[in-house]
């Protein structure tokens, strides 16, 4: 058996997830960012076959008492759990440790969506209080409600990725799965404003050269915007300066596959549109519109149990 550190183990998984399995940018990264928690606790230096099964659960008792959320606890192992089995798989460890790791039960909870008048609310916001780039974050909002988009798969985004008109364009999916989205006429016209005035802003951007950024997204130093700062930017707007009720960019995407199903588009179709590999994942949506026509019946029929 091939005695391997940790750190070696690490970055050579991220690399056979980038370049074997096809994995994002953004989801690599992502596991990087989730190996990190072993700094302070286990030395890179530490072979992988001695890392016990007691320090990876001290390891998430430390996430714990940190306050991380169920959500990224659960991420952290299953990155590890992935970690391990690559390592098995490649026999640098004779037994997975890993496996005994437990997963914490998350409540489940409806997918959060905006009504159309939040929505409207949100999108209009920029115009209304210019806190960063007003074009731009109105663009930014615009597409992510027309298209139903994921922030990564916005994130990533090139200008060479839009059919004529800016009607349409292919993204990367999870598991490198294009598809088209669709803007409708105010995403289309919010983004040809703020590209307007990016090529004022950085002209030499949008030109051939050292300086070019072929995403559609730009901070406000030229280079490309990350989902960090897409995520800031929804905040910013619907935070006490703005709509004082909190969203992040999915919350756009949520909002994206409620109203799809509530006018009437297939599940199929929508599943489709969102770049779900499983059914599973968009059907949650219906308990969502379930709820929400629920609440219409209520305030609208006459026998609903109102006062006359």
């Amino acid at each position: 058996m091939e005695e391997r550190s940790l750190g070696d183990c690490i970055d050579e998984y991220l690399v056979y997830l980038a370049n074997v399995k096809g994995r994002s940018v953004h989801t690599v990264r992502a596991y990087a960012e989730d190996f990190r928690h072993f700094d302070g606790v286990v030395s890179r230096e530490t072979a992988i076959a001695s890392v016990s099964l007691a320090q990876l659960r001290s390891l998430v008792g430390d996430l714990s008492r940190k306050s991380y959320s169920i959500a990224s606890i659960d991420r952290f192992i299953a990155a590890v759990r992935g970690l391990f089995a690559y390592c098995r798989k490649n026999q640098y460890i004779q037994e997975n440790v890993s496996l005994e790791l437990k997963t914490l039960k998350r409540p489940k909870l409806l997918p959060r969506f905006m009504t159309q008048a939040e929505v409207d609310a949100l999108c209009s916001q920029p115009e209304r209080k210019p806190l960063l780039w007003p074009a731009r974050d109105k663009a930014l909002f615009e597409m992510l409600y027309s298209s139903g988009c994921r922030v990564s798969e916005l994130a990533s985004l090139k200008l060479s990725d839009f059919t004529e008109g800016y009607e349409s364009a292919v993204v990367m999916g999870k598991g490198s799965k294009e598809r088209y989205v669709f803007f409708e006429r105010d995403a289309r016209e919010a983004l040809q404003a703020y590209l307007l005035e990016r090529k004022v802003r950085f002209p030499q951007s949008l030109e051939e050269g050292e300086a070019f950024v072929a995403e559609v997204f730009v901070n406000q130093r030229g280079g490309p915007l990350t989902t960090a700062g897409m995520e800031l930017i929804v905040r910013e707007y619907s935070g006490v300066k703005g709509t004082s009720k909190p969203m992040t960019p999915h919350s756009f995407r949520h909002t994206f596959a409620t109203a799809m199903l509530l006018n009437g588009a297939d599940i199929r179709e929508v599943q489709s549109m969102l770049g779900h590999s499983s059914i599973n994942a968009t059907q949650r949506y219906t308990h969502v519109t379930a709820e929400r026509l629920r609440e219409v019946y209520n305030q609208a029929f006459p026998h609903s149990g109102k006062d006359d």
